[in-house]
């Protein structure tokens, strides 16, 4: 698989390229199998559908890899905190983690047992997908994940969580350290069900000041890719902390493909990081807007990582409006401007 090579650091005839968030609203085929799968917590739900919105973006425009379809809070949803999807205000937790009996009542094996549906979507994708194109399996980082269990959904000044982590460092540490325990037996099954490398969404890296970074998330991370790669050394490893450009000469562990977002100077990523790790990234999403732009930024990027091993995606996710015929141009685009 050339995704696969690419994450290790191997020779590839082209820059493989996926785009985060690429099953989703910007197409037409999605929009209407999640009507029909009824609400989007339903669809997650639902293995055959999952999988049916997992493979599109392969068949429609051409990645060199799927993502599996899911969403980084069924985590906590299935370790029994209650979440809805609220048109305009996004996931929403009725039942915010305020004290350490809410705590206690989050059970880490009753979702490793009912998050089942994940991994029959993780199967029936696998056996559907070309042999030559990657599945990527995924979590949230324990911090952003704790944001949401924390705040009850999303948040633009992260208040109640840093009240905590200032008030209360020590029961911070013990959600984070639960969160963690979850995450590493959750990706294990995916591994387990046929995903063929793992991505660790840090969304809201860049909500802490340095220092606390490191001790209140990387080191998070860190424990769980130290835990993946004890058992499961041949499967590559994204990191995708967001926003943390100032962090870069700090960052170090046992993983493969260091994602840089859409603010993050590539060249300034290449020249610290690209000697350890894959780097992958980094177009600004709204580029997809014009053809214009899509290939001045191509042209960049790959000049810019010419020589180094690189996976093509965007800075962050592709928005809902983008027009299919940019993004199948951005992809093919890639892979000609980018050929051995």
């Amino acid at each position: 698989m050339i995704f696969v090579d690419a994450c290790l650091k191997k020779e590839v005839p082209y820059t493989p390229v996926w785009m985060m968030r690429q099953a989703g609203r910007y197409l037409p085929e999605y929009r209407a199998v999640r009507k029909d799968a009824g609400g989007f917590i339903s669809l997650c739900k639902n293995p055959k559908k999952a999988s049916e919105v997992t493979l599109q973006p392969v068949d429609i425009v051409g990645v060199d890899a799927a993502i599996l379809f899911s969403d980084i809070l069924v985590v906590p949803m299935e370790m029994g905190m209650d979440l809805e999807f609220i048109v305009g205000r996004g996931p929403v937790f009725s039942d915010p983690v305020v004290c350490e009996e809410d705590l206690k009542k989050l059970d880490i094996q009753k979702a490793v047992k009912n998050l089942d549906y994940v991994y029959e979507t993780i199967k029936i994708t696998r056996e559907k997908l070309a042999k030559d194109k990657a599945l990527i399996g995924f979590c949230g980082a324990p911090w952003t994940v704790a944001t949401y269990m924390i705040e009850g959904g999303s948040t633009k000044n992260y208040a109640k969580c840093k009240k905590l982590l200032y008030q209360n460092p020590e029961f911070l540490h013990q959600i984070l350290s639960k969160v963690t325990q979850a995450t590493k037996i959750y990706l294990e099954n995916q591994i387990k069900a046929g995903v063929n490398a793992v991505q660790i969404f840090d969304s809201w890296a860049s909500a802490l000041e340095k220092d606390v970074y490191f001790d209140f998330s990387w080191k998070y991370i860190l424990e769980i890719v130290d835990y993946l790669k004890a058992k499961y050394p041949e499967i590559p490893i994204i990191v995708f902390p967001k926003g943390i450009s100032a962090y870069l000469d700090k960052i170090d562990g046992n993983f493969d493909v260091f994602g840089v977002d859409w603010s993050t100077p590539l060249a300034l990523a290449r020249d610290i990081l690209s000697h350890k790790y894959t780097l992958q990234g980094n177009m600004e999403p709204c580029r997809l807007y014009s053809k214009d732009a899509i290939k001045e930024s191509v042209e960049k990027i790959v000049k810019t990582m010419k020589g180094k091993s690189h996976i093509f995606n965007l800075g962050h996710g592709i928005l809902p409006d983008i027009p299919v015929e940019n993004a199948k141009y951005f992809i093919n685009l890639v892979h000609e401007l980018s050929a051995k």
